[in-house]
C-alpha cells in the first residue's frame, strides 16, 4: 500500500511532535502487506558495493556479511535482491517511517540543542537483535511494513518545508538502505540541511568513507562490549563495529555513542569498564557516552527494567575512566539527562528527557569558565 507524498507527510509531521515526547520515539509506520510495484519513480535502484560472480550470483560488500545473492533471492536484510545477476535495493526512496524528532531522542547532545529533524527509516536490518524496540520495522521486509514514495529530492524538500535543522537516517540500520541514504544526503548538504546517521556500526570502510563524506554527526549503537553478547543476542560481530567506530574517528566526523544497558546480559561492570577504556585510548575523552535504560521490548519481555542504579554507577565508571561526558538516557527527570562542564562543573544543556530547558553554551565554549565544549552548535 502506497500513500500520497503530501497526504503521508502531513500525518506524519503533524503528529511528530506528539509523538517526539514518546518514551522510546516508536517511528509511525505505514501498514501493508502489499507487494511493491515497480513502475514511474519507483523502479529498482541499483545497489552500490557490490560483484558479479558465476552462475548470475552477486557478493554485496556493504556490511560486515558480504551476503552471496543466488538470482531471485535476496541478502540477510531483505532490502536487495538479486534479478538476472545485478543486485538491486528495494527501498530506495521507500520509507516506512517518517517522522519529525527532537535532535535529542537520537540521542545528539552535542548537536544543535533543541533542533529538530526529519528522521527517516526504512524496513529491514543487518542485525537481528531480540531486544530491539523498532523490531516492528526492523524485522519485516517492505511488503509487509508498507512504504510511501519519497525519493531523495522530495525528502530534502520535504525537510526544507518543515523547517528543520538535519536529516536523519535512523529507526533501522540505514546500512540497508544505503543509497537511499546517500543520495538523500548529498542533496541535503547542498541544500544547507545537516545530516545524522544513528548506526549499528557495522559498515564496511569503503561504502563508509563515501558516505561520511555527506555527514555531520553519527550516533553509534555500542550494543556491548563482548564478542558473545554480539554473537548470541543480535546475530552479529563485535569486531566490525570497533574498527567502524575508529573509521568514524580518523574522518572527523562528530560522534556519540550509545550503550543500552540490559540486565543479566550486558551489565557486568568490568566490561564496562573495558569499555570505556577502549574508548578513552583509541575515540578519546571527549566522545559523549549515553548509559540508556533498557525497558522490555520484543524477544526480552522477561527482564525488567534496567535499575536506574545501574546506570549510575556506569557512569561513575565512565567518568572515573576520564571520559568527559557522560549521560543517562531513557530515565526521565533524572539529573544525569543534562550536560555538565567537565571542567568547572557549569550544567552546558539542562534537559530533561527529550526536552532542552537551558542552554549555557555561547560560541561553544561553557558560558561560566570558556571551556571549549566539543560537538556541533550552530548551523
Amino acid at each position: 500500500m502506497t500513500h500520497s507524498r503530501r497526504s503521508f507527510l502531513k500525518l506524519a509531521l503533524g503528529c511528530g511532535a506528539v509523538l517526539g515526547l514518546g518514551f522510546f520515539g516508536i517511528p509511525r509506520i505505514i501498514s501493508s502487506r502489499d507487494q511493491p510495484s515497480f513502475s514511474g519513480s519507483s523502479e529498482p535502484h541499483e545497489a552500490m558495493f557490490y560483484r558479479r560472480l558465476s552462475g548470475g550470483r552477486v557478493q554485496c560488500d556493504l556490511c560486515f556479511r558480504h551476503c552471496v545473492v543466488l538470482p531471485g533471492t535476496r541478502g540477510f536484510c531483505g532490502n536487495r535482491l538479486n534479478i538476472d545477476g545485478r543486485l538491486y535495493t528495494l527501498v530506495y526512496g521507500r520509507p516506512c517511517a517518517v517522522q519529525v524528532d527532537p535532535v535529542e531522542k537520537e540521542p545528539q547532545f552535542h548537536f544543535l540543542p533543541g533542533s529538530r529533524i526529519l528522521c527517516i527509516g526504512t524496513a529491514g536490518c543487518n542485525f537481528k537483535c531480540i531486544f530491539c524496540h523498532n523490531w516492528e520495522i526492523s524485522t519485516r521486509t517492505i511488503e509487509e511494513t508498507g512504504y510511501i514514495d519519497l525519493p531523495p529530492e522530495k525528502a530534502v524538500e520535504s525537510a526544507l518545508e518543515s523547517r528543520v535543522a538535519a536529516i536523519s537516517f535512523t529507526y533501522n540500520e540505514p546500512t540497508v538502505f544505503y543509497e537511499y541514504m546517500y543520495e538523500t544526503a548529498k542533496l541535503a548538504k547542498a541544500r544547507g540541511l545537516k545530516t545524522i546517521f544513528h548506526t549499528n556500526a557495522s559498515m564496511n570502510e569503503e561504502p563508509l568513507r563515501r558516505l561520511l563524506e555527506h555527514i555531520d554527526a553519527v550516533a553509534v549503537d555500542l550494543k556491548a562490549f563482548t564478542a558473545e553478547f554480539y554473537r548470541s543476542t543480535s546475530f552479529s560481530d563485535l569486531t566490525p563495529v570497533l574498527e567502524t567506530l575508529k573509521t568514524i574517528r580518523d574522518k572527523g566526523v562528530w560522534m556519540e555513542i550509545v550503550n543500552l544497558i540490559i540486565p543479566t546480559l550486558n551489565d557486568d561492570m568490568d566490561n564496562v569498564r573495558d569499555m570505556c577504556i577502549w574508548i578513552r585510548e583509541n575515540l578519546g575523552t571527549e566522545v559523549p557516552i549515553h548509559f540508556n535504560r533498557f525497558q522490555p521490548a520484543y524477544k526480552l519481555t522477561n527482564l525488567p527494567p534496567t535499575p536506574v542504579k545501574t546506570l549510575e554507577k556506569a557512569r561513575e565508571i565512565a567518568t572515573q575512566t576520564g571520559i568527559e561526558y557522560v549521560t543517562i538516557g531513557n530515565v526521565p527527570g533524572h539529573e544525569a539527562n543534562s550536560t555538565k562542564c567537565p571542567r568547572c562543573g557549569e550544567t552546558l544543556v539542562k534537559r530533561t528527557h527529550f526536552t532542552v530547558h537551558e542552554i549555557n553554551i555561547i560560541d561553544g565554549r561553557c558560558r561560566k569558565c570558556k571551556h571549549k565544549i566539543p560537538g556541533i552548535w550552530s548551523n
